[in-house]
């Protein structure tokens, strides 16, 4: 059986820029073609709403980073760490990025993924986002080639 987190056993927190060192180690673990430090340290710059959760020994679990346009949110960036794949804080992000757009006063929620990160694309699904659009060309992939983006939007 898989845990249920919840914020009592967590420690979930506004993203500052003392964790963007592990924040970039992280993502660097677990994305192929990751975001630079400088990325993160812009989005915090721009006032974008970036949160981290760490267990109760303070270690890095995941984030998300969300960008708030007229009214709609754009989910940037989200990753958990390896070790703690699997156990449902996909999902427990997901939904805290959701609450800080509604909070936020948004009426959607939009984001990217790759069509080759089944996992995430399976987890957006679930959830119920639904697909609008494809970005051709738009990630990065090996040598000179490009993988696309599949547009997907949550109605909040």
């Amino acid at each position: 059986m898989k845990p249920v987190w919840d914020l009592a056993r967590l420690n979930y927190e506004p993203m500052q820029d003392g964790d963007i060192d592990e924040v970039v180690a992280l993502e660097e673990s677990v994305y192929p073609y990751p975001w630079t430090r400088g990325n993160f340290a812009d989005s915090l710059a721009s006032g974008y709403h970036a949160w981290v959760l760490r267990n109760q020994s303070m270690q890095l679990m995941g984030y998300f980073l969300v960008m708030q346009m007229v009214d709609e949110a754009h989910l940037l960036n989200v990753a958990v760490a390896q070790e703690w794949q699997g156990q449902g804080l996909g999902r427990f992000l997901l939904n805290q990025s959701v609450a800080c757009a509604r909070g936020l006063g948004m009426e959607s929620m939009l984001l990217e993924v790759r069509p080759s990160n089944v996992r995430a694309l399976e987890l957006y699904q679930r959830y119920g986002f639904e697909q609008i659009g494809r970005r051709k060309g738009y990630y990065p992939a090996g040598g000179q080639q490009r993988e696309d983006a599949i547009v997907m939007r949550y109605m909040l």
